[in-house]
């Protein structure tokens, strides 16, 4: 069973490697309130010359805030817990359906062929990654 779970995650990873999906999730927020915050203190202390000056100030802070912090989500689907790729094997599984596969390949070109089963099992892992990782 362990293999199937593996072939369906390795499913994921080559899905989401050609969307170039990342997760950003909570470090959006706080890349932009430092901009928001920077412009709003550079408005109030030298007007719309400092809200220009405080945007890009916050804006060069905000990004080194969140640096590193944005993951590709192949990696974050290859960091999960076994109980957390078997939630996920169990929510493709129903997209699937009773699709046979001999390998990771082989479940790779099935889907890959089908682009509306490809469209599905991709709807799938984000619904997923933004319920159950909050994400």
């Amino acid at each position: 069973m362990a293999s199937r779970v593996d072939d369906v995650m390795r499913l994921c990873c080559e899905l989401l490697g050609h969307k170039k999906f990342q997760v950003t999730a909570k470090n959006s927020f706080k890349g932009a309130g430092t901009i928001g915050g920077a412009a709003l203190v550079g408005g109030l202390v030298a007007g719309p010359v400092g809200v220009a000056v405080g945007g890009l100030v916050g804006g060069v802070l905000g990004s080194w805030f969140t640096w590193g912090k944005f993951k590709p989500l192949p990696q974050i689907l290859k960091e999960l817990t076994p109980a957390q790729k078997q939630k996920l094997y169990n929510d493709i599984l129903a997209v699937i359906g009773n699709l046979r596969w001999t390998d990771a390949a082989h479940l790779i070109a099935l889907v890959m062929a089908n682009e509306t089963l490809k469209q599905k099992v991709t709807t799938a892992i984000i619904n997923y990654v933004s319920k159950e990782l909050s994400a």
